[in-house]
């Protein structure tokens, strides 16, 4: 593999964001999403990156600083990860995640939550690798139509 660079997320990734978000999930990208990337690029205290090769974003990972709600302490809340399919298997997301432990490290965070649907195995066995495990927290939803 060329050499991976782990960089800050920046508004000028957002396409390249969206491209690979669509090609993971082989649906269109909501407008939406590419303002929510665009916004977590502009902010300071989020630890949001992208890995290069060659230049070229293969991957990102956003994230973000949580100060309370519902009795916890300082945390962090990964929202969404994803690595171009052509290149998936080669430690980019692993890498990324390293940069961002560090990153709550220095902030002094100790605990970086996430929600990954039941079903989707490749996910949870990433997030596995990385010592995630279950929470206390149970995921609840309402449907308002």
């Amino acid at each position: 593999m060329e050499k991976m660079r782990i960089r800050r997320l920046s508004k000028a990734d957002a396409d390249r964001v969206c491209q690979i978000y669509a090609a993971i999930t082989l649906k269109d990208i909501d407008p939406d999403f590419k303002r929510v990337v665009e916004a977590h690029s502009q902010r300071d205290d989020d630890a949001c990156f992208v890995a290069e090769i060659d230049g070229n974003v293969v991957g990102f990972m956003i994230s973000y600083i949580i100060t309370a709600g519902f009795g916890m302490t300082k945390s962090a809340w990964i929202a969404t990860v994803g690595v171009d399919p052509n290149c998936m298997g080669q430690g980019i997301g692993a890498g990324m995640a390293e940069e961002l432990f560090e990153y709550y490290r220095n902030q002094e965070v100790e605990n970086v939550y996430t929600s990954v649907r039941w079903d989707s195995t490749d996910l949870l066995s990433f997030f596995k690798t990385l010592g995630f495990d279950r929470s206390n927290f149970i995921n609840l939803r309402k449907v308002v139509t």
